[in-house]
């Protein structure tokens, strides 16, 4: 609170100072008056933005902003130049979720690993260490291709469900799809089964208060993550809940790329076919998931409900070993940089290949490494992602990193059939990752972000198989081609490339 009431005064100081100077007749005593101040803001800023010790290249690109661009770069540094020094805004949500963790990890066996080929294990290793969730050997994951496949059977289970639904979506449309699910929500509340249900205030503009109103009174419980009413100093209008999650029962959890439109079934004329990938998950690791809920509804419900559920079962049809799962979240309210620490580690473990398909590719300086070292290795690379984007700065933001890449072998190609928007990584055909992250700086850093880990699961057949299927739909970008390119491209990615840190 107090570093945000200094931060306002700053801000009325530079403009009270600029309109003082250059739009009064004030004699030539108080623009000098205006001006000196202004420069002490500036030079206390700048102090502050040394003491951080953040890299030298950093460090200077904000001094130049705040010193070059008079007002608007101290609101674009407060804005943007702020976050990644997040800590305090989450700070009690963080320091709880760990406690929390930690008494599961306590509480948990476990479990025999030892079937783990060589790039399993070594990223199981790191994983384990840094995740503080556990890696379950009693889970089984069914890869959901598309919105058709995905909200079928997300329908399904809701329409079973019997004492809970637990959801949480970062988007949410009053649309035909979203009424078709909110039908299913308020019949099932009428009929005693507890709904609880968080959208991202931000996310989620596109559902209706009447909605919102309509669950409520059939007994829903709804709650909107980080409502935008807290305002613009605190921040927490950039740091959004990016995780979709479905818990039902503790029978099924849902997890994935797909959140709830029209456009993810592909019936927006605008965007056309949507590629997407999604995920049911039954045993021990929709605990973990169902966890993840949980700590978020106390959060933006300050209702303690964890012990409630601690005796729910989560049940699997069988006791065939299947691989290992292990559920991860991300986030400001974790540690910083985790995911982007596990893409890192999966990376770094690679043999022989590594398969990436991602919207946005805004990969931060260890990501960019590890992939040209694993190519230069004569590790098979592949990164995928859609030709056209849904903004200018993601779409030439991501092509300004082909150029180092494509230069050490990594190959990148151009998905053509539509809007490609799944986050998959594939290493050696035997471990994956599929969640909400994109390899973007926002899910590293800013977002609320839940990936699903695979080790040498059945389930990663199916995204090799549907992997391969989308290479048939792209195009390989040609390096000859692409350094090619005119300037007036250059120029744009260039420019975009500026806001990455919060692409």
């Amino acid at each position: 609170m107090r570093k945000r009431r200094v931060e306002s005064l700053f801000v009325f100081i530079l403009i009270a100072s600029v309109y003082t100077i250059f739009f009064t007749d004030a004699g030539a005593p108080i623009k000098i008056g205006a001006a000196l101040l202004y420069a002490t803001v500036i030079f206390i800023s700048a102090y502050s933005l040394m003491l951080e010790n953040r890299t030298p290249n950093q460090t200077l690109l904000w001094m130049y902003v705040l010193v070059f661009f008079p007002v608007a770069g101290y609101l674009f540094y407060l804005f943007s130049g702020q976050l990644y020094l997040k800590g305090y805004l989450f700070k009690s949500k963080r320091s709880r979720d760990r406690d929390e963790w930690k008494k599961l990890m306590k509480s948990e066996d476990t479990p025999d690993i030892s079937f783990l080929q060589d790039s399993q294990h070594c990223f199981a290793k790191f994983a384990n260490n840094v995740a503080l969730t556990p890696l379950s050997t009693n889970s089984r994951a069914k890869i959901l291709k598309n919105g058709e496949e995905t909200f079928n059977e997300i329908k399904k289970k809701l329409s079973e469900a019997e004492e809970f639904i637990h959801m949480e979506y970062y988007i949410f449309r009053s649309d035909r799809l979203g009424k078709e699910i909110i039908n299913i929500l308020m019949d099932k509340a009428k009929q005693g089964v507890e709904v609880l249900f968080i959208f991202d205030a931000a996310g989620s503009m596109g559902i209706t208060l009447e909605d919102i109103q309509s669950m409520g009174d059939a007994g829903i419980k709804v709650r909107p993550f980080s409502p935008l009413k807290y305002g613009f100093f605190n921040q927490k209008f950039n740091f959004r809940n990016h995780r979709k999650i479905v818990v039902i029962d503790g029978k099924a959890g849902f997890v994935g790329g797909l959140n709830v439109g029209v456009e993810y079934l592909g019936e927006n004329e605008k965007i056309g076919f949507w590629r997407d990938t999604h995920m049911l998950l039954k045993g021990e690791a929709v605990y973990t998931l169902h966890t993840v809920f949980l700590l978020d509804w106390e959060y933006v419900s300050k209702e303690d409900v964890l012990e409630d559920y601690r005796n729910v079962k989560y049940p699997i049809d069988d006791d065939v070993l299947d691989g290992a799962v292990q559920v991860v979240a991300s986030g400001p309210d974790t540690q910083q940089g985790i995911m982007s620490d596990l893409y890192y580690s999966m990376i770094s473990c690679a043999d022989k290949s590594i398969w990436i398909a991602t919207p946005y590719f805004v990969p931060d300086e260890s990501i960019r490494t590890a992939l040209r070292v694993a190519a230069a290795k004569g590790v098979e690379v592949r990164i995928l992602v859609p030709e056209v984007n849904d903004s200018f700065l993601t779409q030439y933001g991501s092509r300004s990193y082909f150029q180092e890449l494509l230069r050490y072998g990594v190959e990148i190609y151009s998905y053509k059939k539509g809007f490609l928007h799944q986050k998959i990584i594939i290493v050696d055909g035997i471990l994956a990752s599929i969640g909400t992250a994109n390899m973007d700086m926002r899910s590293f850093h800013l977002n609320f972000e839940v990936n699903v880990f695979l080790y040498g699961t059945s389930s990663i057949r199916d995204l090799v198989a549907h992997y391969e299927e989308d290479m048939e739909e792209s195009e390989k970008i040609s390096p000859v081609q692409y350094y090619k390119r005119g300037l007036a491209e250059r120029s744009k990615e260039s420019f975009a490339r500026l806001f990455s840190g919060v692409l």
